[in-house]
């Protein structure tokens, strides 16, 4: 076959092969669209259960569950939506790139996604001196929690009373994002609002509000009114910084507010407890204010997937020995900062201890070398550094594909190192949190839903039918039940 014909059926077959790929992410994008529209659905539901909810509650306590339920579902709401958004924007400039008479071959090296956890939040408070030692004055108590979003995955703390007999805000829950890039941008806002039954959402009560109305005149006091309104001031944040209303309905109680942010990245990740700054965002005029010192304390840990799950494994041989024929079968799994080498695949599979470690690090030099004269395929030569002296180690596969499948591994897996930086020197510890149990459920709490509920034997818990309505009914039971 001509030379010239053969490189044009070469060419075909690569043209061939990146349409694939192209379809194959179309049908990957519209998958997700789906699976995101229904997410966008559920929270809707929920949101109206919430607000629901708002208007069944009797007590405070059950009322400052609800509206924290109401606020992380319009924040979830938002989140799929801008995340629906960029899969359109993606979509699109597929399409312009395809149509493109001067597009190149398309890069698909990217870094691999990895877990990120949150845990121990402390925020320290700062009371003065007349109220924390002598006691003095009122007894001033605010309902906080946490709203975490790393990009289309948004989690909540529980909900914690705070007056002046604490000195830190602790949340002790262990937040997990499965699906993060080593770009990530963690959004930590904390909500407050007052407790007190006689305190407004705002800054300012009903009644000056109300005075201040009558005295600047219908115009101008009308305009001061609304912006004293409950929930006037309270836009929703994306994480990134616009601001958007939306089109809740409105539903009379405790209004949750933001007091303050921060944003996390990779550079603050340290298998460590740090300190970092908060962005505080109310003042001392507001009903739901908090004396923070303006920092937040923090373990921020990060697990690349390239350091907990195989990235590529497979037959190899390595030479041991400095013979000709020193040459040994192994089956290899590169995995973490490792390649493993085994005697075969069952004990890898029951946790045999490998006859071989190679490491494969930031400082570890990998080349093609010359052909091995019993081999069709190119050896893979892996230099390490020793104690001051230079090893190297000599693996050979079965073909010259097989061969640029070991390579190509290992190039990734030093472009995810690469991106993923110092939480690829060791493998960081993540606790896997607890089922959570929601809070307003307790007993001590009083909860609505509890008060409705009544212990079966052998059948959990059913509810009263003289308590509320079925529908309130059915929404409260999806409501607890549901978890992501």
């Amino acid at each position: 076959m001509p030379i010239d014909r053969l490189a044009d059926m070469e060419e075909k077959l690569r043209i061939l092969e990146d349409l694939n790929m192209i379809y194959i992410r179309q049908i990957a994008l519209s998958l997700k669209d789906s699976d995101i529209q229904k997410k966008i659905d559920y929270e809707i539901r929920m949101r109206e259960g919430a607000c629901k909810l708002l208007a069944a509650c009797s007590q405070r306590d059950q009322a400052l569950e609800a509206s924290k339920s109401l606020l992380t579902c319009n924040a979830r709401i938002m989140a799929y939506m801008s995340e629906l958004q960029r899969m359109k924007e993606a979509q699109v400039m597929q399409r312009v790139a395809r149509r493109s008479s001067d597009a190149g071959p398309m890069d698909d090296r990217s870094p691999c996604k990895g877990k990120v956890a949150i845990s121990d939040l402390r925020i320290p408070l700062m009371w003065k001196d007349t109220e924390y030692f002598k006691n003095k004055g009122e007894l001033h108590r605010c309902a906080v929690f946490c709203l975490l979003q790393l990009g289309g995955e948004i989690f909540d703390t529980d909900m914690v009373m705070v007056d002046r007999t604490l000195t830190d805000i602790c949340f002790d829950n262990t937040i997990v994002f499965n699906e993060a890039a080593p770009g990530f941008e963690l959004r930590v806002e904390l909500y407050s609002c007052c407790s007190e039954d006689d305190c407004s959402a705002g800054s300012t009560p009903r009644k000056l509000a109300s005075k201040l109305s009558s005295s600047l005149g219908r115009s101008a006091g009308k305009k001061m009114r609304a912006s004293l309104e409950p929930g006037a001031c309270s836009p929703t944040s994306n994480g990134g910084g616009a601001t958007i209303l939306l089109p809740v309905p409105s539903v009379p109680g405790p209004k949750y507010h933001l007091l303050a942010h921060t944003t996390l990245n990779l550079s603050h990740v340290q298998d460590s407890f740090r300190t970092h700054d908060l962005t505080i965002t109310g003042n001392e005029e507001c009903s739901y204010w908090l004396p923070l010192y303006g920092s937040v304390c923090c373990r921020l840990a990060a697990q690349p997937h390239c350091m907990t799950q195989q990235m590529m494994s497979g037959c190899l041989r390595v030479k041991l020995g400095g013979e000709p024929q020193g040459w040994t079968n192994v089956y290899g799994v590169l995995k973490g900062t490792n390649l493993f080498c085994y005697h075969q695949k069952e004990d890898m599979e029951a946790n045999v201890e490998p006859v071989l470690t190679i490491g494969i690090n930031k400082e570890t030099r990998i080349r093609a070398a010359e052909k091995d004269p019993q081999s069709k395929a190119q050896n893979i030569c892996i230099t390490n550094q020793y104690g001051g002296e230079e090893v190297t180690h000599t693996l050979s596969a079965d073909s010259r594909e097989d061969t640029q499948r070991w390579m190509e591994a290992f190039w990734q897996q030093f472009y995810d190192m690469s991106q993923w930086r110092q939480c690829c020197d060791d493998l960081m510890k993540i606790e896997l949190p607890s089922p959570r149990k929601p809070a307003i459920v307790t007993p001590k709490q009083g909860s609505l839903y509890h008060e409705m509920v009544a212990p079966a034997s052998g059948e959990g818990l059913l509810l009263q039918d003289n308590a509320v309505s079925a529908e309130i009914r059915a929404l409260l039971s999806s409501y607890y039940n549901d978890s992501y």
